[in-house]
């Protein structure tokens, strides 16, 4: 924290600059001294929403189906700084964008800043970090978004990312053929990452794949292990019992 503090003090005349579009966010640290250096810092990792914050208050989610966020509504979260708690503040994650807005309150007038997508950055979401990472997918492209962890284990990470996609619409051809309306669609993808290797890979749907990716000492047990107890790594509890044999 200290460090952190040290870069604050640092920081506090660039930021007064900034502070005109990013604004302080409040935290929870003890001492008006440490509130303020603190929020300096946080102020360094905000940013204009893709200069379209005018524009996307302007939008009536109610005639879309679905919606771009995870949640519509910001809910309290901890921000950490490379494993430092930094202060506490309001998220909502845009997971068409793949951008995390914050602000320093819950108000539906206050107007909402972009977090700097930094890997050494991570919020707090039900006890497990929101982070920014690079990746390969199953189509063994390298990206960079944002993974959320669900288990940390002793051999395996295992992560999961959200991700929305956006299908406009269709006017009504006639009286006969209904229209159809814009739509968010939701899904999520899976990845994981062995301990000591650097790298995170998407983990494919099927059972038979997997078992491909894991170590050749555990593919057998694996096998059988999948068999007896007859799950599914497609369902994400299936995958979730998966990992914890194999952190075992």
């Amino acid at each position: 924290m200290k460090k952190i503090l040290m870069f604050a003090i640092t920081a506090i005349a660039s930021t007064t600059l900034q502070a005109q579009y990013s604004g302080q966010v409040p935290t929870n640290l003890g001492g008006a001294s440490q509130n303020a250096a603190a929020g300096a810092v946080i102020s360094n990792f905000l940013g204009p929403v893709n200069e379209a914050y005018q524009k996307r208050r302007e939008i009536d989610l109610d005639k879309f189906q679905g919606s771009p966020y995870t949640s519509n509504t910001f809910a309290p979260t901890v921000l950490k700084y490379n494993d430092e708690v930094v202060g506490s503040i309001y998220y909502r994650y845009n997971a068409l964008n793949e951008e995390i807005e914050i602000k320093k309150t819950a108000s539906e007038e206050e107007a909402y800043q972009a977090l700097v997508k930094d890997k050494e950055i991570s919020l707090l979401i039900n006890s497990k970090p929101l982070s920014f990472k690079t990746f390969v997918t199953d189509k063994k492209a390298t990206i960079n978004g944002y993974l959320s962890l669900i288990e940390k284990g002793s051999q395996y990470d295992l992560y999961e990312r959200t991700l929305v996609k956006f299908t406009e619409g269709q006017p009504a051809q006639n009286s006969f053929i209904a229209a159809v309306p814009s739509r968010f669609t939701k899904f999520t993808e899976f990845y994981f990452q062995k301990t000591g290797v650097n790298r995170i890979d998407q983990i494919p749907q099927k059972n038979n794949k997997l078992l491909k990716l894991v170590d050749d000492s555990k593919k057998e047990d694996l096998k059988i292990f999948l068999k007896e107890n007859n799950l599914n790594i497609k369902s994400k509890q299936d995958l979730i019992k998966v990992f914890e044999y194999l952190n075992s």
